[in-house]
């Protein structure tokens, strides 16, 4: 540690989940992000610096510390005692992956100060038995793209960058509980709806591959798994399927459980794209994010943030 910085600071970027059809199964890393200094101290202790992060724990109940104490339990360690400094700009409990980049931060600091050296796959099984499904985890962890599955013991993957499309998200003032907008899903589906289901799925994911993005707009309007449940929690997505189509506008979907609606839009049309919507969307945040290839990233003795 230097004198004026942190050990090392852990920068973890946000994530959509699902895209339509891809349900608990495609993520997307976005340009918000995780910022957390890591310094030595007497205690455990953690300091939010950001307003999103506003009355979060500041004692090892944080969900950092939750999960980095789990981890060095898990692997026969003492978490060494750390302090916290956070900072974050990804909306809470909004469908952003806050709980996933925190997961994935935890990990690191646990790796980190453990000395667990632990391999990526090593770090996707564990977030995922965490999260509970792979696709915000995977996605803050490698970055991009991701397309995989988690059976309730281990995790697999395929990482594709993706350079040629913008998003835009409407983000709501509400808070959606993702226990809420499980509760609204059904019990079963039939095996004709599953079979159509999965058929829209499988398109989507070859459409992401093959990077047209037209056929992955029209696959992500054919959801049949969750958004057809969903879509009445949301009054913004109600309103955006009413909207006539827009020639930069590829495709829409509500992002993880909600309620922050993306539109997956032509590159360097993010800007008119965003202040085309504020005028339909004046209650709610619009703006321009990145689709990040990047994943977790972890610097020693810095006090230089590396967001961007």
């Amino acid at each position: 540690m230097t004198a004026n910085g942190p050990m090392f600071t852990v920068q973890v970027p946000a994530s959509t989940a699902n895209l339509g059809p891809g349900f608990d199964s495609i993520g997307l890393a976005v340009s918000k992000y995780l910022i957390v200094d890591v310094y030595e101290d007497t205690g455990w202790r953690c300091v939010a610096k950001s307003p999103a992060l506003e009355g979060t724990p500041t004692d090892e109940s944080n969900l950092l510390f939750q999960t980095a104490l789990e981890v060095a339990y898990e692997y026969k360690k003492t978490l060494p005692y750390c302090r916290l400094e956070v900072e974050s700009d990804i909306p809470l409990t909004r469908g952003l992956g806050s709980s996933a980049s925190a997961i994935i931060a935890g990990i690191e600091i646990a790796n980190i100060l453990c000395d667990l050296q632990l391999s990526m796959q090593e770090k996707l099984d564990i977030a995922s038995v965490m999260e509970g499904h792979i696709d915000n985890v995977g996605a803050s962890l490698y970055g991009g793209l991701v397309i995989g599955t988690y059976d309730g013991q281990s995790a697999a993957l395929v990482q594709q960058s993706i350079t040629d499309m913008e998003l835009v998200a409407i983000i709501p003032s509400y808070e959606l509980k993702t226990s809420d907008a499980r509760n609204v899903l059904p019990g079963q589906l039939s095996y004709a709806e599953a079979i159509q289901g999965s058929g829209v799925s499988n398109l989507l994911v070859a459409a992401l591959l093959k990077e047209d993005w037209k056929l992955a707009g029209e696959a992500m309007k054919r959801d049949l798994f969750h958004e057809p449940y969903r879509t009445p929690l949301v009054a913004e997505l109600q309103v955006l399927k009413t909207l006539p189509s827009h020639s930069d506008i590829y495709g829409y979907a509500l992002s993880g459980a909600g309620p922050t609606v993306l539109c997956f839009v032509r590159k360097g049309a993010g800007e008119l794209i965003s202040k085309e919507l504020k005028e339909h969307f004046p209650s709610c945040a619009v703006e321009g994010l990145q689709i990040v290839n990047e994943g977790v990233q972890v610097v020693f003795n810095t006090v230089t943030h590396l967001k961007g």
